[in-house]
């Protein structure tokens, strides 16, 4: 037995001797052809065998914490970023945005007169609505074109809308930066997701994707720091909120040309040496769920329309992101209706975003670490959440009042909850365009959360501690609770026929990199 285990060793260590791509500079002739050929299909299958690989395992250690090195850090960097751009609307709110472009109108026909902020709801919301359009045609630009040159181009055309939010002068223009800010940044949460997808096994996803989504919750502290120095600004020919919307642009800026260094995928990694970027993509063979492939596929997409888990997956993501529309464009504001300052509303984010930021590392590696318990936690995170709901809705608010800010605290369950929705939506599928279409799909949902939840803030029922918003927040999360009883009970019954089914090894290794959906490959196995 220790003989035949040697030998197959051997024919391991050969096969992957055979299949190293020739060394040379990172745009020689081998690797166009490399590209030409994943363009119609995986890109692992122009450098994997069609039979499995025995790896060792401290060497695959070694590729993968190497692949973390580069890519996590990048991604945390940018889509705190993106959290960060979205956010400082309710602290710019704070320093005199409202006044200065008119979001907010007074009714002074009612005694007493009342304030309407339902053009700052809007401004919240157009960002989303600029998302939507953006979302499919740029994910599927990332997929069809190389991966670097698109973010990098797209994320400095981002930084710079940013920065011209310093000279909107009315609401109406406020309206159309908000629009093609949330166009151009729509590239980064999707391309994000379909990355991680494409280095990492279904086991090592969740921990991967609660890395760079867990910068939520530290952005809120690193820009609620960031915003508080910017509240000491007494002078200059600016407003405040001007250098804040500067200071972020020049950040994102800096970060697009980075991103011009993301590779395609790990087939042609410059971070990884030849042999390396094999290891790197045989191990994802177990998986099922490739690694890249550029070609646009009708039958991947027609597939993905029909896909009953993929529309409990998007229900559950707007129902679930209802509550972030109200906590990153409105938390500083209706903090600041307990009696605390500017600055102490703006000092009152930092427990929201430390709990987000260490319940989803938390979830991340229980998930990693226990298996099929992501839908569970999902489910238990929502509770804190409704608790929250309740503890604002029904507490006496007075100057100061402990209870609604410890309820505003703990609604930041909702940060996990978002995480494994994500994680759960993008480890049960396979196939380039259907990945694609997912996370496109799963962030179409999460504008449509976002555009409802601040439409759900009514200053007229300030009085009655706006009662539509925390309801509403209630019962969608109770629908994300029921929805996901209902998928787990729909993967566990289709991964219990699926190991009803003959197995075949040799027939399984070949079909790993062929770009086969999750539905068309019977060896693919649904996480719970």
């Amino acid at each position: 037995m220790e003989m035949d285990s040697h030998k197959q060793d051997e024919r391991g260590a050969s096969a992957i001797a055979t299949v190293q791509p020739s060394k040379g500079p990172l745009h020689s002739d081998r690797h166009d052809q490399l590209n030409t050929q994943s363009f119609e299909k995986d890109a692992a299958a122009a450098i994997a065998p069609d039979h499995a690989v025995l790896l060792d395992k401290a060497e695959e250690h070694r590729v993968q914490r190497k692949i973390d090195r580069f890519l996590i850090p990048v991604m945390w960097f940018g889509y705190g970023l993106v959290y960060y751009d979205k956010a400082i609307l309710g602290s710019a709110v704070l320093f005199g945005m409202t006044k200065d472009l008119q979001l907010s109108v007074v009714d002074r026909s009612t005694t007493p007169p009342t304030t309407s902020t339902e053009r700052l709801s809007w401004a919240t919301s157009m960002f989303y609505f600029g998302m939507l359009a953006g979302l499919y045609p740029l994910t599927f630009l990332l997929q069809r074109f190389n991966i670097g040159r698109v973010l990098g181009g797209v994320v400095i055309l981002w930084g710079l809308v940013a920065m011209l939010t310093a000279a909107v002068t009315s609401w109406q223009g406020l309206f159309a930066q908000r629009f093609f800010l949330g166009f151009v940044e729509s590239i980064i949460p999707t391309g994000f997701m379909c990355i991680v997808s494409g280095y990492y096994t279904q086991e090592e996803q969740a921990l991967r994707q609660s890395w760079w989504l867990s910068s939520t919750g530290a952005w809120t502290m690193i820009g609620g720091a960031l915003n508080y120095g910017f509240a000491q600004i007494t002078g200059g020919s600016l407003k405040r909120w001007q250098y804040i919307y500067l200071m972020a642009g020049a950040l994102t800026v800096a970060f697009g040309c980075v991103c011009f260094w993301i590779p395609n995928s790990a087939v042609d990694a410059w971070f990884l040496t030849e042999h390396e970027r094999v290891v790197a993509v045989e191990r994802l063979r177990k998986g099922q769920t490739g690694v890249r492939c550029q070609m646009l596929k009708r039958e991947q997409l027609r597939e993905a329309v029909l896909d009953v888990k993929i529309w409990l997956v998007a229900f559950m993501m707007a129902a679930a992101y209802t509550v972030n529309g109200a906590v990153s464009g409105f938390g500083p504001l209706i903090v600041s209706t307990f009696g605390y300052t500017t600055l102490e509303s703006i000092l009152l984010q930092f427990p929201l975003g430390a709990l987000v930021f260490i319940f989803i590392l938390l979830t991340g590696y229980l998930s990693s670490r226990i298996r099929n318990i992501c839908l569970i936690l999902l489910i238990l995170c929502c509770f804190p959440v409704i608790a929250g709901c309740v503890m604002i809705w029904k507490s006496t608010w007075y100057h100061h009042a402990p209870t609604p800010v410890a309820g505003y605290t703990i609604i930041g369950f909702f940060g996990p909850v978002i995480f494994l929705i994500i994680n759960i939506g993008m480890a049960n599928v396979a196939g380039a365009t259907k990945k694609s279409f997912t996370a496109a799909a799963i962030f179409v949902a999460y504008c449509v959360g976002n555009i409802v939840g601040p439409l759900l803030i009514k200053t007229q029922t300030l009085n009655r501690h706006y009662p539509e918003l925390w309801l509403g927040i209630i019962i969608c999360y109770c629908i994300v609770i029921t929805l996901a009883i209902v998928l787990y009970l729909h993967l566990r019954r289709e991964n219990k026929r699926r190991d009803g089914l003959p197995k075949d090894d040799a027939e399984r290794d070949k079909l790993a990199f062929r770009d086969l959906t999750d539905k068309e490959n019977v060896y693919f196995r649904y996480v719970l």
